[in-house]
């Protein structure tokens, strides 16, 4: 999808919908919303021109896994200083920013080009964030 602030409500909402299906709390539901919203603006805030925003969600008996990531200019890392990130550490069970390559990334068209990426999870209540994400049962959702 376009890197612009206009569509990113889209990915929030399926973020939303998967995490009901799932059958998280509401509060957790709100919170996941607000890191994916959270992370796809830092995203676009960085990203290469119009490149667009790609986020991967995968569905797992432990919780959900999100990658979200953008093509940038060489040598862009993700913003780890200020409010947003406070936000993403917050709300998310795990998060992490880097620097990485197309083919680095799920959903990528397997090349050298840099992207920048964000990946979290959401744990689903009783699960321990130790229990490996992306296991068997695992089930993967993109959103170009």
């Amino acid at each position: 999808m376009p890197s612009t602030p206009n569509q990113l409500p889209a990915v929030r909402a399926m973020a939303g919908d998967l995490a009901i299906r799932m059958d998280y709390d509401l509060d957790s539901v709100e919170d996941l919303r607000l890191a994916v919203d959270e992370a796809c603006a830092t995203l676009a805030a960085i990203a290469l021109g119009d490149a667009p925003l790609t986020v991967v969600f995968e569905t797992t008996r432990a919780g959900l896994h999100i990658d979200a990531w953008v093509p940038v200019a060489e040598g862009t890392g993700v913003p780890r200083d200020g409010f947003g990130w406070a936000v993403l550490q917050t709300l998310a069970d795990n998060v992490d920013g880097r620097a990485a390559t197309q083919g680095d990334v799920p959903a990528g068209d397997g090349g050298d080009a840099a992207v920048a990426v964000i990946s979290m999870d959401k744990y689903l209540p009783g699960q321990r964030p130790g229990e490996l994400v992306g296991g068997a049962g695992q089930n993967r959702s993109v959103a170009p």
